[in-house]
């Protein structure tokens, strides 16, 4: 057993060193995504300056553990610019002045930024082990650790320093922790449950529906125990919970210095119409003057505020939504539910309705066994015997959590972009999946199952499904493993892969600008590519980065002769984010770089920069004149 033990955990850490391996070699590769900056600039602003204004739409606590190499190793900063106005969003702006301040460094601070939260992602692969193993057996365990170790979108976003995947991580560890005081109501799982709820709240806003999800779940798992359950009992049990959030309440205040905690309910400048109420005022409170005006609000003022400024972002974020080539001006419910059947591994989604099916016919079974008639049937009832380690109810704290969060940000329609807010979903399906490598051994279908109870009934086939699923595991790993390192811009084989991912989502669920470091060395290995032009999905000048380029937006402005000076296309090379190139066509038509890069996306590319930049050559139609017009005329000339 014991030699068992140590062979388990060498391999688990031979396979958490292969998923790091993998999470590195992301942070190396890739440029600075659209949010980066931003999020390293506000966690530098939290340990320089000790405020929390910048990026407070989230809490602070994944960009603070960021900043904390880039501080050791030295990085510049410029903090001109900076606004505690409710509602701005100057750290972006920040974010730029970091890029350009540091350079071609700023690679190098990134990566070990963004190395510093590799760890989180350990978080999230050994309870994804632990609960599946629990749940389902050994090999579960491993077919759980191994679906996060090998997922696209985990591998893409767990290298970056954005706030989805530790959410991701925490949020499953303090679901994990409070199933495993279900099961045990001991104090010590109640002080862990509150500072990992604590630590889960400070990483995204989106995790505070725990906090009145938990009470429910509590109730429904102790619901069939009521006749056993003293009033002692549930009283203490009770306390336990207010405990619990109490903790979590001080590790979020803990994780802000305190600042300006307990502020007075009307004292808030909101943004939102949900808080601020229907006023045409740019800022107001809803709950002025009303009965709770001066009731004292238990979060962080900031905390308060980040939850505001994304409820404003999801009532309308003044853009309009994308999903399979038509725009319009609010999201759809059903976005999130797409989104994760194009950029899913098919194999997951096979272990997926595996695992459902399988919990379908162990119910039927269950039914039917508990008839009595069991014992009379020439075929025992393998699924009946054993799945006495695995309660209904437990499935039921492994499941809600996911369908609560993926029902809540559904709900938010004002706009539809991200599929990366709906990513804390993805380890409760992981340990779901598991289920289908549980030891029963077999599927065996409902109408063969019913025929166990005839009398003439001599023996059934079963259907086997570890091959089948071995082979999903295999199919989901190998899908991933063949993008990678583009994970982030990962498209399953049922939309032909990223390639054609912009025929159906854009935004970060393809083109976050992490590409801009393959286009600066494809221009290495291109000297002849000059000049080049570029409009990237980037809030900083490329040059900052070393890339020889000039911005589609500078070379093209709008001016008072703008229809004269759009006229004409200036000869060279063309770098155009895929963002851009599919853009909503009132935006492109608004200025004049806009209505070039419409032109562009209906030519060639000569070259596709990873999966998200596309570059174009554009040669002078007349030697006398350096210019080429831009008109449908000149569309068979550019080609």
């Amino acid at each position: 057993m014991r030699l068992n033990r140590v062979i388990r955990n060498c391999t688990f850490i031979g396979l958490l060193a292969l998923h790091s391996f993998f999470l590195a070699v992301n942070c190396y590769l890739h440029s600075p995504t659209l949010d980066e900056p931003a999020h390293l600039a506000a966690g530098i602003s939290h340990w320089q300056l000790n405020r929390f204004e910048l990026y407070r739409g989230n809490p602070p606590l994944v960009r603070m553990v960021a900043a904390i190499p880039t501080l050791m190793a030295g990085i510049n900063c410029d903090w001109k610019g900076y606004s505690e106005t409710p509602g701005s969003r100057s750290e972006f702006v920040l974010g730029s002045k970091l890029i350009d301040a540091n350079g071609q460094r700023s690679y190098y601070l990134l990566m070990i930024a963004r190395w510093a939260c590799i760890p989180f992602s350990w978080v999230g692969c050994a309870i994804c082990f632990l609960w599946a193993r629990e749940l389902y057996g050994d090999t579960a365990g491993w077919v759980a650790a191994i679906l996060w170790c090998f997922s696209p979108n985990i591998l893409g976003h767990a290298a970056l320093i954005t706030p989805d995947a530790p959410a991701t991580a925490l949020g499953l560890a303090a679901c994990h922790s409070f199933w495993k005081w279900l099961k045990e109501p001991t104090w010590s799982l109640t002080y862990l449950t509150g500072v990992l709820l604590g630590a889960a709240e400070l990483t995204k806003t989106t995790l505070v529906v725990l906090f009145p999800l938990w009470p429910i779940l509590w109730l429904c798992y102790r619901w069939p125990d009521r006749a056993s359950m003293r009033c002692r009992d549930w009283s203490r049990e009770a306390m336990m919970l207010l405990a619990r959030f109490a903790l979590a309440l001080f590790i979020v205040n803990l994780g802000y210095g305190f600042e300006d905690s307990f502020t007075r309910l009307s004292e808030f400048e909101f943004v939102s119409k949900t808080l601020k109420g229907n006023n045409e005022l740019l800022f107001g409170n809803r709950f002025e003057g009303s009965l709770v005006s001066d009731l004292p609000v238990p979060f962080p003022k900031q905390y308060v505020l980040g939850i505001d400024i994304q409820r404003k972002v999801f009532e309308h974020r003044g853009k309009p939504s994308y999903l399979r080539g038509r725009w319009q001006e609010t999201g759809w419910w059903y976005y999130y539910l797409y989104a994760l059947a194009i950029k899913v591994p098919l194999g997951t989604l096979g272990l997926c309705l595996m695992a459902t099916w399988g919990c379908c016919n162990q119910r039927i079974v269950n039914r039917l066994c508990g008839k009595g008639s069991v014992a009379k049937s020439p075929v025992p009832c393998h699924a009946a015997d054993r799945a006495a380690n695995c309660k209904t109810v437990d499935e039921i704290v492994l499941l809600v959590p996911a369908i609560v969060m993926l029902a809540f940000v559904s709900s938010q329609t004002g706009y539809s972009e991200n599929m990366r807010y709906v990513l804390p979903i993805f380890p409760f399906v992981f340990v779901w999946c598991s289920r289908s490598f549980r030891d029963t051994g077999t599927i065996v279908s409902t109408w063969q199952r019913i025929a166990c109870w005839r009398p003439n009934c001599k023996s059934i086939d079963c259907f086997p499904t570890r091959p089948l699923a071995t082979g999903l595991l295999i199919w989901s790993v190998a899908s991933s493993l063949l993008i990678y390192p583009h994970s982030l811009s990962y498209f399953n084989e049922c939309v032909g892969g990223p390639r054609h991912g912009a025929d159906h989502l854009l935004g970060s669920n393809l083109d976050w600008g992490q590409d801009i470091r393959y286009l600066q060395w494809w221009m290495d290995t291109h000297p002849e590519a000059r000049p080049m032009f570029v409009d990237l999905v980037c809030l900083f000048d490329p040059k900052s980065l070393g890339l020889d380029v000039r911005r589609l937006s500078e070379t093209y402005r709008d001016s008072s002769n703008l229809a004269a000076e759009s006229a004409y296309v200036t000869p060279g090379w063309y770098a155009v984010s895929v963002n851009r190139l599919r853009q909503s066509p009132s935006l492109l038509s608004q200025s004049a770089s806009g209505r070039l890069v419409s032109l562009l996306s209906r030519l060639q590319p000569k070259a596709m920069i990873g999966y998200t930049i596309y570059v174009y050559h554009v040669e002078a139609l007349r030697t006398e004149r350096s210019a080429k017009p831009m008109g449908d005329e000149a569309i068979d000339e550019l080609r």
